[in-house]
């Protein structure tokens, strides 16, 4: 990568609901030295952006571009060190984006929660990132990262105390309080959309192994099912159900694990779940909780129906108040057992909205990580994940931005 750059980094899209969330988070806690720039589609509202932001923002630069346009995104891209975008639909909007910086050699990080986005963005930019030493980042928000150093934490943890490899490993989100972005909305549509209308698209989002670099190499498990419906969990003591993430998350941690050549374990299983509990109403909870997930996803798949929605979600720019976003928080446990019978827990939460306060800490710190913490990051380049990219120097910024990531042995 080259580092005669003149920015550190570059926010694009930063206009956008959680754009403007990340940008606010930069002007509070970038160092001093860090040279930003603010990019997007319309100068106006990129001048409004800088206004409403006033301090050290009023000296950064703002720079216009469109995914459309491939000059503009290629010129962006040769400005910065790191180019972290909020554009989406990743899948409509995002490519043009990665290809520009897998080959000037800029680090890059995103938002999506996009599977088949990030298997194209592989398919067609690893090898190219990887030869111009570029670090092709997805998933830098509450998606995926919990999930991903979560694991990695325990994984580190394990290792250290030379209790065996990594077997059966288990999140459960115990609390969380959050909302929906339109942005967020029009990514759940686009894919909807996309597996309907192609099969291999929707086998593609059926494995759980579906970004891994090699999948002929990966363990075979037995079927590895991302939860439908409510169990009681005897061995986690509650019931748990579906967690609308998992279906992501799982997929990034799963390519965290081939990508350091399967180092978490020959038997590494994971999968994730949300907890409700072991009271009387439980059983409950689970059951509506996995139903309105069903629902929504039947929803958005029928046309009738989706027209209903359309009415009540929130559309593109829209998202949660300030006031929301404040109390907003999650909580999440990961459980797991190792090959010689020990058991450990990893405790992931934030305050604030998950995916959007706590989230625009996640993307801004992963911005700077990759821009100033060259030394400390793992000898890697291509399209990556958090963990194989930042790895330890991404959990100890979130430490020092207050979010919480620790591991114990509990057995």
């Amino acid at each position: 990568m080259s580092t005669d750059r003149d920015l550190d980094v570059i926010l694009f899209g930063a206009t956008s609901f959680v754009g403007r969330l990340c940008a606010e988070y930069l002007c509070r806690a970038a160092p001093s030295g860090a040279r930003i720039g603010l990019a997007g589609r319309s100068l106006e509202r990129l001048r409004e952006l800088q206004a409403s932001l006033g301090g050290r923002a009023a000296d950064w630069p703002l720079l216009v571009a469109d995914t459309t346009d491939r000059r503009s995104v290629d010129e962006l891209a040769g400005t910065a060190r790191v180019l972290a975008t909020t554009v989406g639909p990743y899948r409509r909007y995002g490519l043009p984006v990665v290809e520009a910086c897998a080959t000037a050699g800029t680090h890059y990080a995103d938002l999506t929660g996009e599977v088949l986005f990030m298997r194209e963005a592989i398919d067609r930019f690893d090898a190219v990132a990887a030869g111009s030493g570029a670090r092709v980042v997805h998933s830098c928000g509450f998606d995926s990262i919990p999930s991903d150093l979560g694991v990695l934490l325990l994984h580190e943890a394990v290792t250290a105390d030379g209790t065996g490899q990594l077997e059966d490993t288990t999140l459960v989100v115990r609390a969380m309080k959050g909302g929906a972005s339109g942005g967020t909305v029009a990514s759940l549509k686009g894919t909807v959309d996309d597996a309907r209308s192609d099969r291999q698209l929707a086998r593609v989002l059926a494995d759980p192994y579906a970004l891994s670099p090699d999948r002929d190499a990966e363990p075979h498990l037995g079927a590895e099912r991302d939860r439908r419906g409510v169990q009681n969990d005897h061995e986690l003591g509650m019931w748990v159900g579906p967690f609308v993430m998992g279906s992501i998350n799982t997929r990034v941690v799963r390519r965290s694990n081939a990508l350091q050549r399967w180092a978490y374990g020959p038997r590494f299983r994971y999968r994730e779940l949300m907890g409700f509990g072991s009271g009387p109403l439980a059983a409950v909870q689970a059951g509506a909780i996995a139903g309105g997930v069903g629902a929504l996803a039947a929803g958005l798949s029928i046309g009738p129906a989706r027209a209903v929605l359309d009415r009540v979600l929130p559309s593109p720019g829209e998202g949660p108040s300030e006031s929301q976003r404040e109390r907003g928080f999650f909580r999440i446990e990961i459980h797991a057992r190792t090959s010689s019978g020990a058991r450990y827990l990893c405790r992931v939460a934030a305050q604030g909205d998950p995916g959007y306060k706590a989230t625009s800490v996640m993307l801004g710190e992963s911005s700077l990580c990759l821009a100033l913490d060259g030394d400390r990051l793992p000898p890697r380049a291509g399209v990556l994940t958090p963990a194989t990219a930042m790895g330890d120097a991404l959990v100890e910024r979130l430490r020092l931005a207050g979010q919480t990531l620790e591991v114990e042995r509990t057995g």
